[in-house]
């Protein structure tokens, strides 16, 4: 079978033939696998930046957003059967028995570090025709987001992270009757966020790079949030457009715009970072008023990585939510579909919202 497969040493990205997989314990479920999507962190991976093969290889088969159809399943498998369509998680817990978050099944809190990610990190990747795959590790999709259900994992990121601020929000001795977010960034986390931030009753904001008209513009509109662009509005007049923010969802992975809104956190906000920066060089930051703002007025700040299963199944739903309410918007976050030949192109020279791999139709 073909799979497009990262050498860190080489540093190189090709197409290979591996043998197809078979299933070895009767827990697993064998996978057709139907879509890849392609995001920043792929794009990271095939420059080197950083990515880790399984122990013994030289090589990792790219790929973590998935969408598959299973083919076959082991006699201990319940609840999967052929026919069904799946995606499956990205991280592993580590083995240490003193992580509690792994125990747990919480490994997107790993505290050792030495968890596995599918496609990034000690785990081969789902960019290929064939993948054998614990089914405790996977999540049914209903037939009605088959054009859409590659987006479940950057979907989960945001579940993650908006869930995160819910819960930081409870600390406050009374209920916000009316909330207003600001997402930084206008990709796939970015514009998922949006639509969870306004199914969830928020006023919302996108502030992005690029300037107007763009397709993640046209589709914040769709969903009646506000784009605004870095490129016509600073981030002072944006904050006179937008007014008191109380959350703040960052998926842009730009540290210096980051850092310039945090000071404009309403009192009581909380500010939650999902991105990680690329290399910047960073002008002189006002440290002391970021300080005293944080400490003065009850503000908050978290980090949010990757996704546990409680995202993925809260993802699930939203996507049909957002399904039936914007049908034509959620669609539009998939640019264009390739094919695994294809890879070099939406690796390499990206464009657009969502470009995804189409590994079988």
């Amino acid at each position: 079978m073909k799979a497009v497969a990262v050498f860190p040493d080489e540093r190189e990205v090709k197409v290979i033939e591996r043998r197809e997989p078979d299933i070895r314990a009767q827990d697993q479920a064998k996978l057709r696998m139907l879509e890849v999507g392609v995001c920043g962190t792929d794009r990271e991976l095939c420059a080197f930046v950083f990515g880790t093969p399984p122990p013994g290889f030289d090589h990792f088969i790219l790929g973590h957003e998935s969408l598959a159809e299973i083919v076959e399943v082991g006699r201990e498998v319940r609840g999967f059967a052929a026919g069904d369509l799946v995606v499956a998680g990205v991280r592993l817990p580590c083995a240490d028995e003193e992580c509690g978050a792994c125990r747990s099944g919480h490994q997107d809190f790993c505290s050792t570090g030495n968890h596995r990610e599918h496609g990034i990190k000690d785990l081969d990747g789902f960019m290929t025709e064939f993948v054998v795959e614990d089914h405790r590790n996977l999540f049914s999709i209903p037939k009605e987001l088959r054009n859409v259900a590659v987006l479940l994992e950057p979907l989960s990121i945001a579940e993650k992270a908006l869930k995160e601020a819910e819960r930081i929000e409870t600390r406050l001795p009374w209920r916000r009757t009316a909330r207003r977010a600001l997402v930084l960034g206008a990709g796939p986390v970015g514009l998922l966020g949006a639509m969870k931030l306004v199914e969830s009753g928020f006023e919302t904001f996108v502030y992005s790079q690029e300037p107007e008209p763009n397709p993640g513009a046209a589709i914040v509109a769709a969903i009646g949030a506000t784009y605004l662009s870095t490129q016509s509005a600073s981030v002072e007049r944006m904050r006179e457009r937008v007014g008191h923010i109380d959350l703040v969802y960052e998926a842009l992975g730009a540290a210096q715009i980051a850092f310039y809104v945090l000071p404009l956190m309403a009192a009581n906000g909380t500010y939650v970072f999902t991105g990680v920066p690329r290399d910047e060089q960073l002008l002189p930051f006002e440290t002391r008023r970021v300080i005293a703002n944080l400490v003065l007025t009850n503000q908050a700040i978290v980090g949010s990585v990757n996704a546990g299963r409680q995202a993925f199944l809260d993802g699930i739903d939203d996507l049909v939510t957002f399904q039936r309410r914007w049908p034509v918007a959620l669609n539009s976050l998939i640019t264009a579909r390739y094919r695994l030949e294809e890879f070099r192109v939406p690796l390499l020279r990206a464009n657009g919202i969502k470009n995804v791999i189409q590994v079988a139709c």
